[in-house]
């Protein structure tokens, strides 16, 4: 039965410290072999919320399931299963790196070669370093490779990259990739948009404790505002024209002299479209762009903060 359930399955979520509720019947689904970015302002409840499948946190009302497994009740037999990425903590400060890394890889049953991910992560070098005079981007590749040596059905990655040099970053987005591409369910948060792009099969935006939206990053951007394609010609086209060429909830305007914008659902047949209707009208499109929401965008919008307030 576990074999077929969802990484994570969350439904009505509650967690209270005294009197603030930090999570506040919060529902989330993470499939398996999938990775799914948790993205929150501060203070939203994503923490908490990964603590609890984590079996850190109880919680006080509602269900969480990982891999089947309730966490706090049968947390034995799940942490066999799972892989943790802590912010800070989890490593003590006197121990070596790689004296940290080999005794982590000791605990499981058919660990990762060890040399070769700490040389694939950078920590090669620094492997005879105690913790605490490690940097703060060596201990959070260290803590990367603890999380993922003892190769977890599901790992939880509490922002991976942050004070990473970009050369770090991207090696990081390389292992979590081939992670996936093993088969590995994964549950990441991050305070980086381009990650949570780049890497997620599903984003879950949540805010004052419960998601508010949830989807692959191409339907969330897809939604809401339209999406705009810009360009230059001379001026006085005939938009009436251009219209009747353009799909249905399409919109054409002239902002300034020679300066034309397009709304609509805009995809390849849509620029097909313009450019083809520019060439009959024997215009050559200058300046031509597509401007997509981001998903900072989305997340803008429907929460109303900067991701790092």
């Amino acid at each position: 039965m576990h074999d077929h359930a969802p990484a994570v399955e969350i439904r009505g979520l509650i967690k209270r410290y005294g009197a603030k509720t930090a999570v506040d019947g919060l529902d989330l689904t993470v499939r398996r072999g999938s990775l799914t970015a948790v993205l929150g302002p501060n203070g939203a409840g994503k923490t908490t919320t990964i603590e609890t499948c984590e079996g850190y946190r109880r919680p006080d009302a509602g269900t969480v399931r990982v891999l089947g497994f309730d966490p706090v009740t049968q947390g034995a037999e799940l942490k066999p299963r799972i892989g943790v990425m802590l912010q800070s903590g989890g490593v003590y400060p006197g121990a070596r790196a790689m004296e940290m890394l080999r005794h982590t890889a000791r605990l499981h049953a058919n660990p990762l070669d060890v040399d070769e991910l700490a040389e694939r992560l950078g920590l090669g070098s620094c492997g005879r370093t105690v913790y605490r005079r490690l940097s703060g981007g060596q201990q959070q590749r260290l803590a990367l490779a603890m999380a993922v040596v003892g190769r977890p059905e599901l790992v939880f990655l509490d922002e991976p990259t942050a004070g990473l040099d970009p050369q770090a970053r991207r090696a990081t987005w390389d292992l979590v990739r081939d992670l996936k591409r093993d088969g590995v369910s994964i549950v990441l948060t991050t305070h980086h948009m381009d990650e949570a792009e780049q890497l997620a099969d599903d984003v879950a935006i949540v805010d004052r404790g419960k998601v508010i939206t949830q989807g692959s990053p191409e339907q969330l951007c897809r939604g809401g505002a339209a999406n705009t394609l810009r360009f230059q010609g001379r001026s006085g086209l005939d938009l009436g024209a251009l219209l009747k060429a353009l799909p249905d909830g399409s919109s054409a305007a002239e902002l300034t002299p020679g300066s034309y914008l397009v709304e609509g659902p805009v995809d390849p047949q849509l620029l097909a479209t313009v450019t083809s209707w520019c060439a009959q009208a024997g215009v050559l499109p200058e300046k031509l762009s597509v401007e997509r929401r981001t998903l900072e965008d989305v997340f803008l919008e429907l929460t109303g903060r900067d991701l790092r307030s």
